[in-house]
């Protein structure tokens, strides 16, 4: 089965919004998702690097965005 990566990486960046949460830092989201996938958003500059000890990352301002943008236009009902 062929997938659409760019669908994946938009739906679990709209899930990353569904486990966010504000702290000192800025908004942190867990990372709890395909590690391949969690590159892919720090590769496109989404979310600070995935690759460290801390259970969660930061989002960009960008990130936090379209991450904001895709949770609603995905789940929101209408």
């Amino acid at each position: 089965m062929d997938i659409d990566q760019e669908k994946v990486e938009q739906t679990a960046l709209a899930l990353l919004y569904l486990t966010s949460f504000q702290d000192k830092f800025g908004l942190r989201t867990w990372k709890g998702h395909d590690w391949q996938v969690m590159n892919f958003l720090h590769e496109k500059g989404y979310i600070s690097n995935p690759a460290t000890k801390a259970k969660s990352v930061a989002f960009t301002e960008e990130g936090a965005k379209k991450s904001r943008e895709l949770f609603e236009n995905i789940f929101a009902m209408k």
